[in-house]
């Protein structure tokens, strides 16, 4: 199968958004169960359109941002069928110009290291968890097989971290365990894998005192910025973004249920950066760092 190779011309971009789903596939399967999408939209409040892979790189083309995309293998705690992560490379491979693929492997499966393996062949540059639908607790040593085989090959992990809104409102919150994203789970695997790049993804409510924590002391930690609009990020997190953190934090929007456009408006709106380099960096220059763009 065709590696995906990035083409991805940095300083023609405005923003990278590092963090953005792919919920459906071109032969329209969602990423979870529907009562699982619909209880999300209702809680962001998005009932937008959910588009597919070809549609999310014009968007993205359109405003000059390349984005990083990715699903999420839930498929022993939904029992439910994944995205295809070959599609999503393919669909990157289309449009190298704009898209840069993450997979998404479960690690509850039995061939989670081996297929992570194949997926690294394929290029892919990162893996993306959710913990709590993933129905994992990152710090389980019976994981380190997998995070071996990430860091070795220099990938990146990013975390779900915080507050979901999957399963939210239902019932028993569907079974999903919020604990599992706490990411003080994740300074232990910072400290066993010092040379896997994290991403913490979102403001990490309610721990993220315990995010900015990891973050001040495992060097090879980052915090991206999706998932809440500017308006209500914590004022430590605005702090800290601005000031001992701001060469590892990173734009990320959580499109479709967040779009950039609305991300970008309100962060100008609470003046969230306080110089032109910090923006720049946090937009752009981080990613392009983290990602090997730059």
């Amino acid at each position: 199968m065709t590696r995906y190779e990035s083409a991805v011309d940095v300083a023609a971009l405005d923003a990278i958004d590092v963090h953005v789903h792919i919920e459906i596939d071109q032969h329209g399967h969602r990423s979870i169960p529907d009562e699982l999408n619909e209880a999300a939209s209702k809680y962001f409040r998005a009932d937008g359109p959910r588009p597919d892979l070809d549609s999310v790189a014009d968007y993205y083309r359109e405003r000059r941002t390349a984005a990083v995309v990715f699903t999420v293998d839930s498929t022993t705690n939904l029992d439910h069928t994944p995205i295809s992560n070959d599609e999503i490379i393919d669909g990157c491979i289309r449009h190298s110009d704009i898209l840069i693929p993450f997979a998404s492997v479960d690690p509850n499966r039995a061939d989670a290291v081996d297929e992570a393996k194949r997926l690294i062949e394929r290029g892919v540059r990162g893996f993306k968890f959710h913990p709590t639908v993933q129905g994992f607790s990152p710090d389980d040593e019976r994981f380190f097989p997998l995070y071996e085989v990430l860091q070795a090959a220099g990938m990146i992990a990013l975390f779900h971290t915080g507050q979901t809104g999957i399963g939210a409102g239902m019932r028993g919150g569907y079974g999903f365990e919020l604990a599992l994203s706490n990411p003080m789970l994740l300074d232990t695997v910072a400290a066993h894998f010092p040379d896997l790049q994290i991403i913490m993804a979102h403001p990490s409510v309610p721990w993220q005192d315990e995010a900015l924590s990891v973050a001040t002391h495992k060097h090879n930690t980052w915090i991206d910025l999706s998932g809440w609009s500017p308006k209500y990020f914590p004022a430590e997190l605005v702090r800290y973004a601005n000031r001992m953190l701001k060469d590892r934090v990173l734009f990320g929007s959580d499109f479709p249920l967040l779009t950039p456009d609305r991300w970008r408006d309100d962060a100008d709106k609470v003046e969230l950066f306080r110089s032109d380099e910090i923006r720049a960096g946090i937009m752009r220059d981080n990613a392009a760092r983290l990602l090997g763009l730059a």
